[in-house]
């Protein structure tokens, strides 16, 4: 699959690696689909950089929200213990064993919270409609604290091997800012109006698939 070039700055929801496919077969349409444990977006070949830039962000922020929508209704304690085992191996070579991950509603000012004593992991019920990726950085974070105690130059070390952690922390310190401010500065269109050269209604003309 050599048309495929990397994405350096980008990884999608489960930390995935991001590829952009040129397509000259393509004119007015953009896609993201999931291939060999990777995200392919397809784009036009007239595409500039900085089309390719903002579309590449673009796709990979609708399916993170999509992929939020539909795993709200999944996410139980069952799905929590999956998703801990998933972590600890794509990252951790493993080693994290929690005895039990559960949702917690007596965590209010804590995202999430472990007992390395009995291996115990708690994550906060706030978590619940957040992307995926955001609930497995704070996943991510207590299963650390499992193998390694306090936030020393060891934990930093293991939690950066999460290539998200750094934007789930910026989606949490957002949400905790947001959700402090009156109601009424919370009003307002946050999406970025695509530059008129851009290809016009990406989420509606989006394909399930790349060519």
């Amino acid at each position: 699959m050599s048309d495929l070039v990397l994405q350096e700055n980008v990884a999608g929801p489960r930390g995935e690696r991001v590829m952009v496919r040129r397509s000259a077969r393509r004119h007015r349409t953009v896609s993201i689909s999931r291939r060999d444990g990777d995200l392919v977006i397809a784009i036009p070949a007239t595409f500039s950089a900085r089309q390719e830039r903002d579309w590449v962000t673009k796709m990979v922020d609708q399916l993170v929200r999509k992929e939020a929508r539909t795993t709200r209704t999944r996410r139980g304690d069952e799905a929590l213990a999956r998703m801990a085992r998933e972590v600890s191996e794509a990252y951790l070579g493993g080693r994290a064993h929690p005895s039990s991950v559960t949702w917690s509603t007596r965590q209010n000012h804590r995202w999430g919270s472990c007992t390395p004593a009995d291996g115990t992991i708690r994550l906060s019920h706030q978590l619940q409609d957040m992307p995926d990726y955001v609930v497995r950085s704070v996943m991510m974070h207590e299963l650390v604290h499992l193998l390694v105690p306090g936030h020393g130059k060891e934990f930093q070390a293991l939690m950066a091997l999460y290539p998200q952690a750094q934007k789930a922390q910026g989606f949490l310190d957002g949400f905790s800012w947001a959700r402090s401010l009156p109601s009424a500065e919370l009003d307002g269109d946050l999406e970025r109006e695509p530059d008129q050269d851009s290809v016009r209604d990406p989420e509606r003309r989006t394909q399930a698939q790349s060519e």
